[in-house]
């Protein structure tokens, strides 16, 4: 196993890295490093800027409209992009959804799709949890009802969708609904695009702990879906789903996000004197070896597609290492400003400023962001159930 760079691979970096400093937005780039919201506009100025080079879907073969990259240089491409301060990629119409019509979709569905999500001018949402269909997605209650008459074939949909991340942003969903009550409840489960400005669906926002509209839940009463927006076969949706859950959990892990936020925290212990207090440098330096040790395993797994071999279906392990790793950086954040953390002050977020405390503006966000990462062990699978399914696959 070689996990060294090849020469042509460090040239690609260089490159990546050159053409993110000429064009990210410098406005963009602080917000991020500072851990500042990110507004819609700043989302999609900077897909749309990544569109036009043609790398919002980095990950995309050359047939579809992507560069075609490899395994290595997509991971390169994330490495630079996050450690310069771009925002992470919204993934739900790049990453999740394309991948599956990509697969499982027809060309006509490829062309009429495909290009939108591409540019970055539209703009995607995730439809699988509901109320009481969280980790156990099969038991899903929203229903479509297939009907055939003179308005034309189509699905007619009822039910809720929760915890719809950015819902309140999205012109499509991608939906998981059931079509059928026969057999095993994994059997019934359809995959449906659904424009969400079709009438009768309706979003509510769900204020979250740290004030932030951030999720939403999604209602269908009696919204008409054409036929021809179901992706694949009637009643396959689930294989579908697992197809685009790997690519979400992946997504999850994002080691080279925690790379950045461990500068960050170094940055914040030495602005606030506990960096030299050998206790909690032991803490950082346990998470730099947890960082260190995700970075080995993602590149582990990068080799062995370099290589040829089968790559390790480990997507379960990733999402748990990772999401642990971004809640420990985050309470040792808020460890390392001590009470200047506590408060959550949305004011004096977006002002910059908090209190007499000299540099407190980088303690702003600190109580805003640990709230917001407690999700991050739960969303996507839950860590729990990840690990029954890390034993039963790996371990046997």
């Amino acid at each position: 196993m070689d996990l060294a760079f090849t020469p042509e691979e460090q040239k690609f970096r260089e490159d990546i890295r050159a053409w993110v400093h000429d064009n990210l937005p410098k406005d963009i780039a602080h917000k991020v490093h500072n851990a500042l919201r990110l507004s819609r506009d700043d989302l999609q100025r900077w897909a749309k800027i990544l569109g036009k080079k043609g790398w919002l879907g980095y990950g995309w073969p050359k047939q579809f409209g992507g560069p075609g990259w490899t395994a290595v240089q997509k991971h390169l491409f994330e490495e630079e992009t996050a450690l310069a301060g771009a925002p992470r990629i919204v993934p739900f119409g790049p990453v999740m959804v394309a991948p599956v019509i990509m697969a499982f979709g027809s060309p006509e569905q490829h062309q009429r799709f495909l290009p939108g999500i591409a540019s970055g001018e539209v703009w995607w949402s995730q439809g699988y949890s509901e109320p009481g269909s969280g980790s156990d997605l099969a038991s899903l209650k929203t229903r479509a009802e297939r009907v055939s008459d003179g308005k034309g074939d189509r699905f007619i949909v009822n039910g809720q969708k929760t915890w719809t991340t950015l819902g309140q942003y999205g012109d499509w969903i991608f939906c998981l609904v059931r079509t059928s009550t026969e057999g095993k409840p994994q059997t019934g489960i359809s995959f449906l695009l659904i424009d969400m400005k079709s009438p009768g669906v309706t979003v509510r926002p769900i204020i979250m702990l740290d004030g932030e509209h951030e999720v939403n839940e999604v209602f269908f009463d009696n919204v008409e879906v054409p036929a021809e927006n179901l992706i694949g076969e009637e009643n396959k949706g689930w294989t579908y789903a697992k197809h685009l859950l790997s690519h979400e959990r992946t997504n999850i892990a994002d080691v080279n996000r925690a790379k950045r936020e461990l500068e960050h925290l170094k940055r914040i212990a030495k602005s606030e004197g506990v960096h030299d207090d050998l206790r909690f440098r032991d803490e950082i330096a346990k998470l730099e070896v947890d960082v260190v040790a995700l970075e080995m395993l993602v590149l582990r797994v990068l080799s062995a597609e370099k290589s040829g071999k089968n790559s390790l279906d480990i997507a379960g392990l990733l999402k748990i290492r990772g999401s642990e790793i971004q809640q420990r950086y985050t309470e040792l954040m808020m460890l390392a400003c001590g009470p200047y953390s506590l408060p959550f002050i949305q004011e004096a977020m977006e002002a910059g400023w908090q209190g007499d405390h000299v540099g407190a503006a980088y303690c702003a966000p600190l109580a805003s962001t640990y709230f917001n990462y407690r999700k991050t062990t739960i969303y996507g699978g839950s860590n729990e159930v990840q690990r029954n399914i890390v034993a039963q696959t790996v371990l046997g």
